[in-house]
C-alpha cells in the first residue's frame, strides 16, 4: 500500500509537470542576424514620450498600450517582438485614470511613500505591499515598474527623499529587496533606481557628484548591492547626474565593472528619462536601453558603429539583454490582463501597512485616546487636517480614486469633529486654492512655458489660518482634545527650501496658542506630521502632549491615523533618518544647493554650466559620515536619533548572546512586552569596530535588524540577528580592497542608535578582498575625519 501511494504521488507530479505550459522563448541569435544596423539602433532606444516635440524631439511616438505609462520599448513586429510597457512608480502604479472614448476608470492604489514603508522595519510587510503593487501593474498591462528608489537620504532637503528609504544603506537595501521580491512575484519586473548618487534635484541632469571611493562603496552603492544580490531586479535605471566627472549612464566603471563584473548582475540597464549626453557612449558603457529615446542618440549610435568608434559587438550585447528582458514579460508571454485589479483588497493592504510605519515621537499620556469615540469631540487645526497629503509629486505620484483625509478618518472611526471649525477651514482652503489657480492662469498668459513646467512642481501649501485666542478658548471648552496637523510636500525637479524644514511663524503661533488654550482647561494637544521627510521639531516639541509622525500614508491615510490614535493599532515605526535640531547641524548642509532655483529644462544634458558649487558640482566632504554616522561619531545633539520610535507599551531586553563561527555572527536576545498593550518592537544591531577613531571609522554602524511579531502583554520572543563577518569590512582606498581589521568587535543591541540595551563582543580575524580601482575623484576632496 505504501509503495502504491508513493507511485501515485510520483505519477501525479509527473502529469502536473507535463501539463504546465512551456514559456515562450526568443531565439536571440536569429533575431540579431535579421536586424540591420538601423534596426539595431532603433531597438536600443525607446519609442518616445507623449507631448515632447521641437527641441525635445524623440524617435517615433509613445505607444498607447497603457495610456499614462512612462514609456515603451521599440517593437519588431515582423519578428514577433512586441513593445513592452514601462511605468512609474514607487508608491503605486502611475498610469492615466481616464482614457479617451472610454467610460471605464483605471485608478491605481496609492500606497504609502517609501520613507514610511522603510519606517516599518518590516521586510515581510514591505514584500506584501510589493505584491499588491505588482498585481496592479500586471492586471493593467504593465511589464516593468520603475521602482524602487533607494538613493541615500544624504540631506534633509533632497526633494525626493520621500521616495527613498533611509540615510542608512542596510535599511535602504533590505527594504528595496523586499519590495522587489514582492513586485516580481507577479511575473512583472522592477527597475531599481537611480543608479547612483542621485542625492539632489537641483540641476540633477548635469550636476557632478564628487565623492571619495570609500563613500561610494560603503554608503551610496551599498543599498543597490544588497538589493541586487538579494532580489535580482529585472532592470537597473542609471541616474541623471555625473559621478566624479562622468555621467553615470556613460560610466563603464559603474555599469559594467562594478555592477556586472563584481556584483554579477545579469539583467538589463536603462537610462532615466532623457539621461546622459551621448548615445554611443551609453551603449559602450553597458547602458542597454536609452529611454524614452532621442533622435540624436540614434544618430550617434549609427555613426559610431560606421566609423568604428562603437563596436558592433557592444550593440549586439545590449540588444541581447533587452531581448532577455522582453522574453520574461507578461506581454510577450501572452498574459491576458484584466484591467480590473482588486482595488478594495489593496486599499486594506495600504491602510494596514501605513499604520506600522507611523512613528510616535512623543507621548505624555495623550495617546491612544481614552474615551469612547462617540463621546469624544475633536477640534482639528491646521489646513492639512482637511487637505491630507497622500504622497509626493512627479513620478512618485499615483492617480488614485480618493484620499481619506484626517477629518474623514476620524469620522469613520466614530469620533465627532468641531463642525464650526471644520466649516471655517473648508472655506479658507477653498479660497486659497482659488487664488492659486487664478495666479497660475495669470502666469500662463505671461510665460506659458515656465508656467507649464511649474505645474509639475508641488503646489504651495496654504498659509495657516489665523484663529483668535477668544475662538480657541471657546473651542477648548467643548472639545475633549485638539489635533494640529502640519503638512509638507515635495517632488521631482525641486529640492525643499530651508524654510520648508523650519516651521512658519503662523505654524509656530498656532501650536503655541492651541496648547495654551487647551492646557489651561486641562485638555491635551496632539501634533500630527503629514510630511515626507524630517522637519525642525526641537524648538516646539515641548509644547504639545503627543507628536505622531504619520508621514504620507497613501490614499487611506486618514483611516490609518485613526487606527493608531484610537489604539486599534500600537505604533511600531522607527525613524530611518536622524532628525537634527537645526538644519545646519547636518554636515552635508555645507555642501548642498540650499534655496537654489530648480533647473526645469528636462533635456539640457551636456550644456556647459557656470561651475557653480552645489549646482554644477557638489563635493561630498562629509565622506562616510552620513546621518547618524556623523551625529553619533561627533557627539552632536539631535532632536530625534536614527532608529527612534515610541510605542503604547514597553519592552525589556534580556539574555543577549553571541555565536561566531568565523563566517557568520549570530546574536540572540529575548524581547519581552512588559506593558499593558499588544505591540511590536524593532531590534537594531550595531557594531563598533576596534580602534574606530584611529582608522577613521564611525563610532557605530547598523549591521542587522529584526521586528518582533505582535507581542501580547507578558509575552516574550527570542529575536535572532545574523551578520556576515564580511559585512564588517571597511573600504581601503589605498589597497582598493574591502578590509577587516583584526580585533574585538562590540555588538550593540538597541532600539535606536542612542538607546543601547545590551553590549556583546566577539573576536574577528583580519580579512581583505580586492576589487577594481575605479570611480576615483579627479581632484582631492577636503574630507571629514574623526
Amino acid at each position: 500500500m505504501k509503495t502504491k501511494n508513493i507511485f501515485s504521488i510520483a505519477l501525479a507530479a509527473s502529469l502536473t509537470i507535463v501539463c504546465i505550459p512551456q514559456a515562450k522563448t526568443i531565439d536571440k541569435k536569429a533575431i540579431l542576424q535579421r536586424l540591420s544596423l538601423t534596426d539595431k539602433a532603433h531597438f536600443v532606444i525607446g519609442t518616445g514620450m507623449a507631448g515632447m516635440n521641437g527641441n525635445n524631439a524623440v524617435i517615433g511616438a509613445t505607444k498607447s498600450l497603457v495610456p499614462g505609462a512612462a514609456g515603451t520599448t521599440y517593437p519588431l513586429d515582423s519578428l514577433g517582438i512586441p513593445s513592452i510597457v514601462l511605468a512609474d512608480g514607487p508608491a503605486g502604479l502611475r498610469i492615466d485614470a481616464h482614457r479617451a472614448g472610454d467610460t471605464a476608470t483605471y485608478y491605481c492604489t496609492h500606497f504609502p511613500i517609501g520613507t514610511l514603508l522603510a519606517s516599518t522595519w518590516n521586510q515581510q510587510l514591505v514584500e506584501e505591499v510589493g505584491k499588491a503593487i505588482g498585481n496592479e501593474a500586471k492586471e493593467y498591462g504593465t511589464d516593468v515598474l520603475l521602482a524602487p528608489a533607494v538613493n541615500i537620504h544624504r540631506n534633509p532637503l533632497n526633494g525626493r527623499n520621500f521616495e527613498y528609504y533611509s540615510e542608512d544603506p542596510l535599511v535602504a537595501g533590505k527594504t528595496a529587496a523586499a519590495y522587489i521580491r514582492g513586485v516580481q512575484s507577479n511575473g512583472v519586473g522592477t527597475s531599481i533606481k537611480h543608479f547612483a548618487f542621485n542625492n539632489q534635484e537641483t540641476n540633477r541632469m548635469n550636476t557632478d557628484a564628487r565623492i571619495s571611493q570609500r563613500a561610494i562603496r560603503e554608503i551610496y552603492l551599498k543599498p543597490f548591492e544588497i538589493a541586487i544580490k538579494e532580489a535580482n531586479p529585472w532592470t537597473v535605471m542609471s541616474s541623471y547626474n555625473k559621478i566624479n566627472g562622468t555621467y553615470t549612464s556613460e560610466s563603464k566603471d559603474l555599469l559594467t565593472t562594478i555592477l556586472r563584473d563584481e556584483w554579477g548582475y545579469k539583467g538589463t540597464v536603462m537610462t532615466d528619462w532623457f539621461g546622459g549626453k551621448d548615445g554611443a557612449t551609453q551603449v559602450w558603457a553597458g547602458n542597454d536601453m536609452l529611454q524614452p529615446g532621442k533622435a540624436e542618440q540614434f544618430t550617434s549610435i549609427v555613426e559610431s558603429v560606421k566609423n568604428g568608434k562603437l563596436e558592433k559587438g557592444d550593440l549586439d550585447r545590449n540588444i541581447t539583454r533587452i531581448l532577455n528582458l522582453i522574453e520574461k514579460t507578461p506581454r510577450y508571454q501572452g498574459y491576458h490582463y484584466s484591467n480590473k485589479p482588486d482595488l478594495k483588497a489593496h486599499a486594506a493592504v495600504t491602510r494596514q501597512s501605513a499604520t506600522e510605519g507611523m512613528v510616535l515621537l512623543k507621548n505624555n499620556g495623550a495617546l491612544p485616546l481614552r474615551t469612547k469615540a462617540s463621546n469624544t469631540q475633536i477640534a482639528l487645526y491646521g489646513c492639512t487636517s482637511y487637505d491630507f497629503i497622500a504622497g509626493g509629486t512627479g513620478s512618485g505620484n499615483v492617480n488614485h480614486a480618493y484620499i481619506v483625509s484626517l477629518l474623514e478618518g476620524l469620522k469613520n472611526a466614530g469620533y465627532r469633529v468641531d463642525s464650526q471649525l471644520q466649516k471655517a477651514y473648508t472655506q479658507y482652503i477653498s479660497d486659497c486654492k482659488a487664488a492659486e489657480k487664478a495666479h497660475m492662469e495669470e502666469a500662463m498668459k505671461k510665460d506659458k512655458q515656465t508656467a507649464m513646467l511649474a505645474m509639475f512642481l508641488p503646489s504651495p501649501r496654504p498659509i495657516e489660518m489665523n484663529i483668535t485666542p477668544e475662538q480657541l478658548n471657546k473651542q477648548a471648552k467643548t472639545a475633549q482634545i485638539a489635533i494640529i496637523t502640519l503638512g509638507r510636500i515635495s517632488g521631482e525637479f525641486l529640492d525643499r527650501k530651508q524654510a520648508d524644514f523650519n516651521l512658519t511663524k503662523e505654524e509656530n503661533q498656532l501650536i503655541s496658542n492651541v496648547c495654551k488654550a487647551y492646557h489651561k482647561v486641562g485638555k491635551k494637544v496632539i501634533v500630527l506630521l503629514n510630511v515626507g521627510g524630517a522637519i525642525e521639531t526641537a524648538s516646539w516639541k515641548a509644547m504639545p502632549d503627543a507628536i505622531l509622525c504619520a508621514w504620507q500614508a497613501g490614499q487611506e491615510g486618514g483611516n490609518s491615523v485613526a487606527d493608531v490614535i484610537s489604539g486599534k493599532t500600537s505604533p511600531s515605526g522607527k525613524l530611518t533618518m536622524t532628525w537634527p535640531i537645526n538644519f545646519a547641524d547636518a554636515y552635508s548642509s555645507k555642501n548642498f544647493p540650499i534655496d537654489k532655483m530648480p533647473d526645469l529644462n528636462m533635456t539640457n544634458q551636456g550644456k556647459a554650466g557656470n561651475n557653480e558649487k552645489n549646482v554644477d558640482y557638489t563635493n561630498y566632504e562629509e565622506d562616510i559620515y552620513v546621518g547618524y554616522r556623523y551625529f553619533d561619531s561627533f557627539n552632536k545633539q539631535v532632536s530625534y536619533p536614527f532608529g527612534y520610535g515610541l510605542s503604547y507599551t514597553q519592552f525589556y531586553y534580556s539574555n543577549a548572546k553571541v555565536n561566531n563561527n568565523g563566517d557568520i555572527i549570530t546574536v540572540t536576545v529575548n524581547v519581552k512586552n512588559i506593558g499593558k498593550t499588544t505591540g511590536k518592537e524593532v531590534v537594531e544591531l550595531y557594531e563598533a569596530a576596534p580602534n574606530s577613531k584611529k582608522f577613521n571609522k564611525p563610532t557605530k554602524e547598523l549591521k542587522a535588524f529584526a521586528k518582533t511579531k505582535a507581542l501580547k502583554p507578558g509575552e516574550t520572543e527570542v529575536v535572532t540577528l545574523t551578520v556576515k563577518t564580511s559585512d564588517l569590512a571597511s573600504f581601503n582606498e589605498a589597497a582598493s580592497a574591502w578590509k577587516i581589521d583584526a580585533g574585538i568587535y562590540q555588538l550593540l543591541i538597541g532600539n535606536s542608535s542612542r538607546d543601547i540595551r545590551a553590549t556583546l563582543s566577539t573576536s574577528v580575524k583580519a580579512q581583505e578582498t580586492s576589487v577594481h580601482n575605479v570611480l576615483a575623484p579627479q581632484e582631492p576632496l577636503n574630507l571629514l575625519h574623526r
